[in-house]
């Protein structure tokens, strides 16, 4: 079974050079295969999003050059109910 968020990191590894070019070091927040918000903080992030999407929906994720940030698999802590 795919991540539920799968379709958002490949959205974001898709889009990573002109994501490093506008966002740099920065967090960017993606739900529904488009950048919803750009953070400086991860814990800030997620606080704001959550107000307006409930968490386990969309990817947070940093912009960095390289593949530090893209190396590694999250896993939502939201159960997926069939």
């Amino acid at each position: 079974m795919p991540s539920p968020l799968q379709q958002e990191f490949e959205y974001f590894l898709a889009h990573k050079p002109e994501l490093l070019a506008k966002h740099n070091g920065k967090f960017v927040v993606i739900r529904d295969r488009q950048v919803i918000g750009v953070y400086d903080d991860e814990l800030q992030a997620i606080a704001e999003t959550q107000k307006s999407h409930e968490l386990g929906t969309f990817l947070v994720q940093k912009v960095e050059p390289g593949d530090a940030g893209t190396s590694q698999t999250f896993h939502s802590r939201v159960a997926v109910l069939a």
